[in-house]
């Protein structure tokens, strides 16, 4: 959704503002006043959308969270062949626009994220993406290697921001990087034997 769209809309405005101030200085330090204030909104016309901070982030991860669980979707229909594994890769790094500044209020607030419920949510999906890239029987370095290729995603978002560059160029090194590391998981050894109908992933 278009930032002009997102303004346009009380219950996005909110969860903008809120995501901004948690990020700035912090979960347990925001206050749902803080946040009215800022919108410039009554906090009776906050209650009306959102009774607790726990109820904004919750929204806020089922909203941006949604393009990933689209994609596991997606994955779990796939053949299961190196193909499907590299284009997971790629579409997770397209989900990941979306969902920077999640993962940002995640970063900043890892205390505040262990005591809510999103905390094994968000752990429940990465398990279940580490699951569609890994083989079963996957020796420990292959494991280590697409547990990595998910985490060099998140990990790229902060400390590329260091890094002189183009921001897409910097995007692009970051895939580059996971894709090398989900292939080197699956040589040519050791993959399963790709079914006819996987010559192409489908959309």
């Amino acid at each position: 959704m278009s930032t002009q769209a997102r303004r346009g809309n009380t219950r996005q405005r909110i969860q903008d503002v809120a995501l901004e101030l948690f990020s700035e200085q912090g979960y347990d330090k925001t206050s749902l006043r803080e946040i009215a204030e800022k919108l410039e909104v009554t906090k009776a016309a906050l209650y009306y959308h959102f009774k607790t901070k726990e109820d904004i982030v919750i929204s806020l991860f089922q909203d941006l969270g949604r393009p990933i669980d689209e994609l596991i979707v997606w994955a779990e229909g796939q053949p299961r062949c190196l193909e499907t594994k590299q284009e997971l890769i790629r579409r997770y790094s397209e989900s990941l626009r979306s969902a920077e500044p999640l993962f940002r209020f995640m970063q900043e607030n890892q205390a505040a994220v262990r005591d809510l419920s999103i905390g094994e949510s968000f752990k429940s999906r990465m398990l279940t993406l580490f699951g569609l890239l890994k083989e079963p029987d996957a020796e420990l370095t292959d494991q280590v290697r697409c547990i990595t290729a998910l985490f060099s995603m998140h990990a790229g978002m902060f400390s590329m921001q260091n890094l002189e560059g183009d921001p897409e160029e910097k995007r692009k090194a970051i895939l580059e990087v996971a894709t090398e590391l989900v292939t080197a998981a699956n040589p040519p050894h050791r993959r399963p034997a790709r079914p006819d109908s996987a010559q192409t992933v489908s959309p």
